[in-house]
């Protein structure tokens, strides 16, 4: 069975049904409810919500991956994000006053809002699946949900506008997260997740880290800071590099960080979902590595 982050008719339920698993599958009131139910064993993995093109990273997710017992993520799914205005049958647009929505789907459709309905009052709240089950109500006091075309259509709602997203580019990632295992064989395309924890706080501590990567030639996708939440100043890096842990770049690196940071978790290698393959220049591929090895050990034993 898979968990997700529901309710049914949310973007992250969407994102599911997009994967080939013939399983049952189960939502979860909240990110870190469905994160421990997959460290619990009710449900084989999860899927949640971790970075958006619009609103960035996704703390609940991020936090809950660093701060939790060990996870690992064993896939991702990209899913353009397009928000449609949903009402009961019947209704019109000159008659929508009380719109609710998540704050997140609010942010993104602000723009159309204010110029097609300056009038409405929005209330922020819920899922834009619980927006589209309320609004579905037949003495709901909202006239109108912003949400997902899933969740209309599951709620028995009519789209009054469609594509309202101010950002027609939008773009949401999710990452389904099971109990730590071998990581999967290596692509081509991957991407390998990671918490960093500095050892202190000195000048030069984010530099030293970077630095286990640009040596090695592995760029990175992302790098985000968040509070370790133990005293004020206090951060860890959640980072996302391109490649495999089999790759011998990537391996070096996770070397040097283990040896200069306080803790480095592995949250797992996977396939991008956008299948971009790393442009690995001379120096960095493996056989290089392995040359360097061969050399090393024949000034140890020139004869071998």
């Amino acid at each position: 069975m898979l968990g997700y982050f529901g309710p049914a008719g949310t973007f992250t339920h969407q994102a599911l049904l997009s994967l080939s698993y013939d399983e049952e599958t189960r939502p979860f009131p909240t990110v870190g409810a469905t994160l421990d139910a997959v460290r619990h064993g009710s449900v084989r993995a999860g899927l949640v919500p971790i970075e958006n093109s619009v609103e960035g990273g996704v703390s609940a997710t991020i936090d809950n991956l660093a701060q939790g017992k060990a996870l690992v993520i064993v896939s991702e799914v990209l899913l353009p994000i397009q928000f449609g205005l949903y009402a009961r049958p019947g209704a019109s647009l000159a008659g929508v006053e009380r719109v609710i929505t998540h704050p997140h789907a609010a942010a993104q459709v602000r723009g159309w809002l204010e110029l097609n309905l300056p009038q409405a009052q929005v209330t922020e709240q819920g899922s834009t699946a619980a927006a589209a089950a309320q609004v579905a109500q037949p003495d709901s006091t909202f006239d109108a949900a912003v949400c997902a075309d899933v969740a209309g259509q599951l709620y028995g709602l009519e789209a009054l506008a469609r594509d309202i997203a101010d950002n027609a580019e939008a773009v949401t990632r999710f990452v389904l997260a099971a109990r730590p295992a071998a990581p999967p064989a290596p692509t081509g395309h991957d991407k390998t997740s990671l918490i960093l924890h500095m050892r202190d706080d000195h000048p030069g501590a984010l530099r030293q880290m970077l630095e286990q990567f640009a040596l090695r030639g592995v760029n990175l996708c992302r790098i985000e800071s968040r509070p370790a939440k133990d005293k004020l100043g206090n951060y860890y890096f959640s980072v996302d590099a391109e490649g495999h842990i089999a790759d011998a770049r990537l391996a070096e690196a996770l070397l040097g960080l283990h040896r200069t940071c306080k803790r480095v978790d592995y949250l797992g290698s996977y396939p991008r979902a956008d299948g971009t393959e790393p442009v690995v220049k001379a120096g960095f591929r493996d056989s290089d590595f392995a040359k360097a090895a061969a050399w090393l050990k024949r000034l140890y034993d020139p004869e071998a």
